[in-house]
């Protein structure tokens, strides 16, 4: 099994590539240079693996929600690599991966919170099951982080650059006690290709041309009034 995996939805710019039973990536916080990053990061992995490009079995990608730019440029690297090569692409959430950030805590809930600027927050909450992957406890959601509604849970950790922007506000949504929260931690193309592989053993696959970005916010830019009020 061969699989490539490219997360490019905020700062943190990443490739992993899973070869058999093993995982190697490549991640880089690099604000705006993801496109000059991205591309040989993949042939860096591809080599020390020891395979080309037509050996994959599939391309995954972190679809969003995150930057408009960032998640547009790994939805489109992965539709052209797949096209290319004739393979499945596998879209996951980047909400889902940068949950997987925390640390692997039974009983608590995950709050995954990207700042999405605008004063605003995207937001969804998991929770890991039992074997190591996630069930997710509400919908993928953009709105502020004072009127962030949470499922009810006696535990949480919180990951994501929303925390490092909107703890204050964040802190007073939370149902139940604080366990860990880290807002230095981003989507990871390493988490993107773990649950991945399971979407690929579950035949959940999709041609290249139906692999969609998830953005979320419908509206990407501000009047000088609208930046004012935000």
């Amino acid at each position: 099994m061969n699989l490539l995996a490219i997360e490019t939805a905020t700062e943190a710019c990443s490739v992993a590539l899973i070869h058999g039973d093993e995982l190697i990536a490549r991640s880089e916080i690099a604000p705006r240079r993801h496109t000059e990053l991205v591309l040989p990061m993949a042939d860096d992995l591809l080599a020390e693996a020891g395979i080309g490009r037509h050996a994959l079995d599939a391309i995954a990608v972190g679809r969003g929600p995150g930057a408009f730019t960032g998640v547009r440029l790994g939805v489109s690297l992965a539709q052209g690599m797949a096209l290319a090569l004739d393979l499945p692409v596998i879209t996951i959430s980047s909400l889902a991966a940068l949950a997987l950030e925390a640390p692997e805590e039974e009983g608590t809930a995950i709050l995954a919170v990207i700042d999405a600027r605008m004063g605003e927050i995207y937001a969804a909450c998991y929770r890991r099951d039992d074997s190591g992957g996630l069930i997710a406890l509400d919908d993928e959601r953009i709105c502020t982080a004072e009127s962030l509604l949470l499922p009810e849970a006696g535990a949480w950790q919180v990951v994501g650059s929303g925390w490092a922007t909107y703890a204050t506000a964040l802190s007073q949504r939370l149902t139940g006690t604080l366990h860990s929260a880290d807002g230095m931690r981003y989507p990871q193309a390493a988490h993107v290709a773990e649950l991945a592989l399971r979407e690929f053993k579950a035949g959940h696959l999709q041609a290249p041309e139906l692999a969609l970005p998830v953005y979320l916010r419908d509206k990407v830019a501000l009047t000088l009034v609208e930046q004012g009020r935000a």
